[in-house]
């Protein structure tokens, strides 16, 4: 019996116009679109409830690694946004719960009244510090650790010139 999950979809016989010549999944295709959206779907599941054991949602823990990566442990609200693939408003909300747990401060930019730093607090510093190696262990365990090196050398190949395309239509319309 076919598995629905993995075959392309019938095509509507009722179809509005311009439909007919759309660039349709063929059933390879199709398969391959659909694991890539599971995998990254469970494996996020799973990071962010093995993160939650350390009192830490998923983009707390990135927004925690780019500040730790960043100089003087501080970025401006608006770079750190574009960082973590967040708006303004959805990284300001973040930002005031990280606050309250003692992660993070904001503080004014220096010449822009506007403008604020999000900042990695040392208790924000030793947290990642505490966290960071059961969640490399995670990522090993669930991702890494599951394919060759060929296959992750494969992947990283395949994946890279469309995170490029991408982060090139960012800012776009």
């Amino acid at each position: 019996m076919d598995n629905p999950v993995t075959e392309a979809p019938a095509v509507p016989a009722s179809r509005r116009d311009g439909e007919a010549d759309a660039p349709w999944l063929d059933a390879r295709e199709q398969r391959f679109w659909r694991a890539h959206l599971e995998v990254g779907k469970l494996l996020d599941h799973q990071l962010s409830r093995e993160l939650q054991a350390h009192n830490l949602a998923i983009n707390d823990y990135e927004i925690l690694v780019v500040l730790s990566e960043s100089p003087d442990r501080r970025m401006r609200m608006t770079d750190l946004a574009t960082a973590t693939l967040q708006s303004k408003s959805r990284l300001s909300h973040q930002i005031t719960r990280m606050e309250t747990a003692g992660l993070v401060l904001r503080q004014e930019c220096p010449g822009d009244r506007r403008g604020l730093y999000a900042h990695l607090t040392e208790h924000g510093w030793e947290t990642l510090r505490k966290v960071a190696p059961d969640h490399v262990r995670s990522v090993r365990e669930h991702f890494i650790d599951r394919l060759t090196d060929e296959q992750l050398d494969a992947l990283y190949a395949a994946l890279a010139p469309i995170a490029e395309h991408l982060r090139g239509l960012r800012g776009r319309g």
